[in-house]
């Protein structure tokens, strides 16, 4: 039988794990929310979770997970270190703590959340994370919202390449030059803030059309769009109906025309902060 897991494809990272192409996120969403919103995403067929400290929800994560059965190794869970845990000690107790709030054993995928380039300490906090994958502790590591001169410097001075970068994407936002230099050093794209939140887009008479055309919602051409680009995805809904929509996407196809006119919507603008200049 086809379930929804099933049709997910799964992405082969640079260090030879794979990760689920979509996933479900939970930004904002608070421990207990969190922990009925990861239920229905488990159940629906998502099996990437990507949770953080600063999210304040890894506990609500880790009961959904052990609650629905799965068998560990079928859900891949990422978690992050926030900005005031870099620096390779602040780095070492973080992880702990986070471990010890999922509960679920080994992370799947570690990453640094911000460069904060004003600290200075992005850099010596990736070796830490190098080590801690290199001891078992973790399976996977990398980095989010890394701009190419932080990439260039952690992979100098580690020889490690970042596995993933997560970064705001969206069609206002498609960071073209970004995802080519990811490409040219083998790290996949991830995409936070995916449906372009409080922005108007999915409103946009482009995507309205489009979604028209093949009988589905705004939300699943964006998504189908990233999957077609070659992105990881993580929508982040409360809602069952919408959680189940989001992971609908594989009974369409988008056109070459549909691509052109979606790349036509890039206007270069963030909802997030710029990562040169956060914490600054």
């Amino acid at each position: 039988m086809t379930t929804a897991s099933s049709l997910v494809p799964n992405v082969t990272l640079l260090d030879g794990t794979s990760i689920p192409q979509l996933g479900f996120g939970v930004f904002k969403v608070d421990d207990d929310a969190a922990e009925a919103a990861v239920a229905h995403a488990l159940a629906a067929g998502y099996r990437l979770i990507d949770t953080a400290k600063l999210y304040g929800n890894e506990a609500g994560v880790g009961r959904a997970v052990r609650a629905s059965g799965l068998p560990r190794e079928d859900v891949y869970v990422t978690t992050k270190l926030w900005n005031d845990d870099q620096g390779r000690d602040k780095t070492l107790r973080a992880f702990d703590a986070s471990v010890e709030r999922l509960g679920l054993g080994i992370p799947d995928l570690f990453l640094i959340h911000w460069p904060i380039p004003g600290q200075d300490l992005y850099s010596e906090s990736w070796r830490t994370l190098v080590e801690l994958r290199d001891a078992g502790r973790v399976r996977s590591v990398g980095v989010s919202n890394f701009q190419p001169a932080h990439l260039a410097r952690v992979i100098d001075e580690s020889g490690a390449v970042p596995v993933v970068n997560q970064v705001e994407l969206h069609p206002y936002l498609q960071q073209r030059e970004l995802r080519e230099a990811h490409a040219e050093l083998g790290i996949a794209t991830e995409a936070w803030s995916p449906l372009g939140r409080d922005t108007g887009l999915l409103e946009d008479p482009v995507l309205v059309a489009i979604a028209g055309r093949h009988g589905v919602s705004p939300a699943q051409v964006v998504l189908r769009w990233h999957l077609d680009i070659g992105n990881i995805v993580i929508p982040k809904s409360v809602t069952p109906a919408r959680i189940a929509a989001n992971l609908d996407v594989f009974g369409f196809a988008l056109t070459a025309e549909d691509h052109a006119e979606i790349a036509g919507l890039d206007r270069g603008a963030r909802i997030g902060p710029d990562p040169d200049v956060m914490g600054a």
